[in-house]
């Protein structure tokens, strides 16, 4: 099975609303994510097999008309994307810890699912948006070595983007820091 997913990103959250609701009616996907987004925007993010989360995409963008600001299909989706993206991963304290921060939470996804293929890394959380004036952030955790390849990739395809904020590698987080950052 080739895992895919899919955002969309509309200027209105009522047309977010209908357009998220038009995608889970056409194809059978699964919600990963529907809420507002800063500056008053909506994010909808499905997945599942190749075939439905491109129909899904599809009625999502054909609803949403002109208020669809970004989308974005992604296939062959690492496995860890979709627990980090969920809340569901689980729980790591691995030696060091990699975070990549970009300006749109498409190019997060982009970035942490380069960075999950490139190194044995775990992905502890991808956090998009909310509360965060749009951008993105990852956190991955492995060891160094591993981190710092993962990070590297992750960077390389937000800074072509032009979308990158910072990233940065602790490679021993702080006990107390680490509770509160990885819960």
């Amino acid at each position: 099975m080739d895992p895919a997913l899919a955002i969309i990103e509309l200027n209105s959250i009522a047309s977010g609303i209908l357009a998220g609701d038009a995608m889970l009616k056409k194809a059978p996907v699964t919600l990963l994510g529907a809420h507002t987004i800063c500056p008053g925007k909506y994010l909808v993010i499905v997945g599942g097999l190749v075939a439905p989360v491109e129909e899904s995409l599809a009625a999502g963008v054909a609803v949403g008309g002109e208020d669809v600001v970004d989308t974005l299909f992604l296939s062959q989706v690492h496995p860890t994307v979709f627990p980090a993206l969920t809340g569901t991963a689980e729980p790591s304290h691995r030696e060091a810890l990699g975070i990549i921060e970009t300006i749109t939470a498409a190019t997060c996804i982009l970035a942490a699912d380069a960075a999950a293929k490139a190194a044995d890394v775990v992905l502890s959380e991808i956090r998009l948006a909310n509360g965060l004036g749009g951008k993105g952030f990852v956190l991955i955790q492995g060891d160094v070595s591993n981190v710092e390849a993962a990070v590297e990739a992750g960077v390389r395809l937000a800074s072509e983007a032009g979308l990158l904020v910072r990233s940065v590698i602790i490679p021993r987080l702080h006990e107390d820091l680490r509770d509160r950052v990885l819960w």
